[in-house]
């Protein structure tokens, strides 16, 4: 590297000077940290669909479907979390379960995006994998991503229940999907609460798969 490329950090001349960079820093961090919980106290309102989301994905799965999820930047590992979740294990030993990453499948990716457009990329393997009662989940910030939306009509065309996780309503990919959950607030506390907002949605279907197992080994057990 040249070193005249190279950016040189500058301490602050004076002790006031590095007072108020110091002040300036703290202001920053703790508006993150307001944002943050602002957007997670948004989640109290949203328990009675996280729930039912919960009762809804245990159901299909139980019953042979799968979960599907999809996102761009960091929104991508949020739903990579999820998946991995459910495949895995949350809050305690039990069974796998079909989940899948979309933009995970990196070779198909790069080679829809090479041959369709990146537009497609989400839309293209949800036609090729996704059945009718699958479940399609869509994790977004902005809830303007082109390939999301796009995910969302090719998850109609195959009869897959659509989910979305964005930040602030009205945006087109809530308005894309079967159902919603939009919180308001900056990006960065969006997807902070969104990590919260799955990891409630693994607790219910934990619970319910828990449930459903106790209930069947009671149901088979023989009679004394």
């Amino acid at each position: 590297m040249n070193t005249s490329d190279t950016i040189a950090y500058s301490p602050p001349a004076t002790e006031v000077e590095a007072r108020t960079e110091t002040q300036n820093l703290d202001g920053v961090l703790n508006a993150h940290l307001d944002d943050h919980l602002g957007a997670v106290q948004g989640l109290r309102g949203s328990l009675e669909t996280i729930s039912r989301w919960g009762d809804v994905l245990a159901e299909r799965l139980l019953h042979g479907r799968r979960l599907l999820a999809a996102g761009n930047g960091g929104s991508a590992a949020e739903a990579q979390h999820l998946t991995a979740e459910i495949v895995g294990r949350f809050d305690g030993e039990r069974r796998p379960f079909s989940a899948i990453s979309l933009h995970a499948e990196t070779s198909s990716v790069t080679a829809i995006a090479n041959d369709y457009g990146y537009d497609q990329v989400f839309a293209r393997q949800i036609l090729a994998h996704a059945r009718a009662g699958d479940i399609v989940m869509l994790f977004s910030t902005s809830g303007r991503s082109a390939n999301l939306t796009a995910a969302a009509a090719a998850a109609k065309r195959v009869g897959a229940t659509t989910w979305a996780l964005t930040g602030a309503a009205p945006n087109p990919l809530c308005e894309a999907c079967d159902e919603h959950l939009a919180l308001p607030g900056p990006s960065a506390g969006v997807q902070e609460a969104q990590l919260v907002a799955l990891h409630l949605l693994c607790r219910v279907f934990d619970d319910r798969v828990r449930r459903h197992d106790a209930s069947r080994e009671r149901q088979e057990r023989p009679a004394s």
